[in-house]
């Protein structure tokens, strides 16, 4: 199965797995569908900033086409960048945004992890899905649902893998992240 990608190209229904690679770079080039404008991208805020962890996602929607992020630690920010399809309509065929978000790790005021636990019958257990969220200081952007009206939510990034988007690779280099994210968090800066 595969879906129609950015200039044209068809792009398979499942990526090719970035876990295995510890570099940033590697990683990129093999899971990535555009990683010459995300590795440009962040390269011009890391200007040769040591890379301590990262974390990647990629999914096809049926609307807008290819959706990619690349979440970066350095120790003291993290740098996102998010490249997306334009949809159809909104620009002249093949059209994507690359945009990149620095977020100092000092903004950071909570990490939280929530690991989903499957156990067989022979009692072994295995993680079958995370999710990690980085709560901010910043406040959200959206607008208020109406239970909410009036009550300021604090902005967060979210961040998923299961086995079947992305497998035990993915699960464990995701939780790896929010380890070292968390490790950094309340840590004076040098």
């Amino acid at each position: 199965m595969s879906r129609p990608g950015y200039g044209g190209g068809d792009l398979p229904a499942v990526f090719p797995d970035w876990s295995p690679y510890q570099d940033l770079e590697s990683a990129a080039r093999a899971y990535l569908r555009d990683p010459d404008v995300a590795l440009e991208a962040l390269g011009g805020v890391l200007r040769g900033a040591s890379v301590l962890g990262f974390t990647l996602e990629r999914f096809v929607n049926e609307v807008n086409g290819v959706w990619q992020e690349v979440v970066v630690c350095d120790g003291s920010r993290l740098i996102l960048w998010h490249g997306e399809d334009v949809p159809p309509g909104e620009g002249p065929p093949g059209s994507m945004t690359s945009s990149l978000r620095v977020v100092p790790v000092s903004t950071v005021t909570e990490v939280g992890c929530r690991r989903r636990l499957n156990r067989s019958d022979s009692g072994e257990i295995r993680v079958d899905s995370i999710d990690v969220y980085l709560l901010l200081t910043s406040l959200d952007e959206a607008p208020p649902s109406e239970e909410m009206a009036g009550t300021p939510r604090h902005d967060a990034l979210r961040f998923g893998k299961t086995l079947d988007d992305g497998g035990a690779g993915q699960i464990a280099r995701l939780e790896e992240f929010a380890r070292l994210v968390a490790s950094v968090v309340g840590r004076p800066m040098l």
